[in-house]
């Protein structure tokens, strides 16, 4: 199945994307010693339109973070604003898209992704968008196969074009391509960007795959355990330097996936050649990448 789409302006009723802003937001659970700080202090600024990667050793928050966003979490304090507005409770304004396909098993491919098309949409019209979309995202001729039909990449392509039905101004995904195999994996990072062009939209990705994240983001965000009274979750943020698609074998990006590893406490046994290079990072609560122009704005996004 070619993978091949076309950028092409965003359909009617498609939201453009929208930036998002979280301030000092934080998030405890209990447990039987007391309660656990999993999210402290975080102050982000996503431009509209920018693509963020979360990464962090297991159990920082990168999940939780993503529902506070999509508003199935609400944070303990702190404030989250999508386009300049507070989010209260599931916030229609985000689509997610899990590790999991989780499609609907006796339905199709194009009924389950009709399944995220807003309320009240006319007939015809989610017809032809869910016909778009499975297009877009190349399942255009397997629209009335059934998921025991396809294969682990088909099936979260369609779980993408389901999200996208929503015709979200913020799209969330949890590790969405950490169950397939390398190969297929490489295949739907390219997919995601064809989609991104098609049909921008301000993306926040939770991964575990450092080379991933340079890849697709803008800006990686590494997240980690708060660590004594005060500490933030935020341990470092980089902007991926070059416009999209990179070179994977660059240079730059092998010294910023060295700098990412050992920041998640992966010993690299890396010599570098260039001790005196400066790599692209930036302190937490820097401002965010303008997409577009791949430069960091002057002035901070309005709050």
């Amino acid at each position: 199945m070619a993978l091949t789409t076309f950028a092409s302006p965003a359909p009617a009723g498609v939201r453009s994307p929208q930036p998002v802003r979280l301030r000092d937001v934080r998030r405890a659970f209990a447990t039987p010693t007391g309660p656990r700080a999993v999210l402290a202090e975080v102050d982000l600024t996503l431009a509209a339109g920018e693509i963020v990667a979360l990464i962090g050793p297991s159990g920082c928050g990168k999940s939780t973070l993503l529902r506070q966003i999509s508003g199935l979490d609400a944070p303990d304090a702190g404030e989250i604003l999508i386009d300049g507005t507070a989010t209260r409770g599931i916030d229609h304004r985000c689509a997610v898209a899990f590790q999991e396909p989780r499609l609907l098993p006796w339905r199709t491919l194009s009924e389950n992704v009709s399944l995220g098309l807003p309320r009240g949409t006319a007939k015809d019209t989610g017809a032809g968008r869910v016909a778009e979309l499975l297009e877009l995202v190349g399942l255009g001729p397997s629209a009335d196969l059934r998921p025991r039909q396809v294969s682990g990449g088909m099936a979260q392509r369609a779980s993408l074009a389901r999200a996208l039905a929503r015709n979200p101004g913020v799209l969330l995904l949890d590790e969405p391509f950490g169950a397939l195999d390398a190969l297929t994996r490489l295949k739907m990072q390219d997919l995601l960007l064809d989609v991104h062009a098609a049909e921008p939209t301000t993306i926040v990705l939770v991964t575990h795959d450092v080379e991933e994240a340079l890849y697709l983001a803008d800006r990686v965000v590494l997240l980690g355990a708060p660590e004594g009274p005060g500490a933030g979750s935020v341990k470092k943020i980089i902007t991926v330097p070059g416009a999209r698609p990179r070179d994977r074998a660059s240079a730059p990006l092998a010294e910023l996936r060295v700098e990412l590893l050992e920041g998640l406490g992966v010993d690299t046994h890396h010599a570098a050649q260039h001790p005196t290079t400066q790599h692209p990072t930036t302190n937490p609560g820097d401002r965010p990448v303008d997409p577009a122009t791949r430069t960091t704005p002057t002035t901070e996004t309005p709050r």
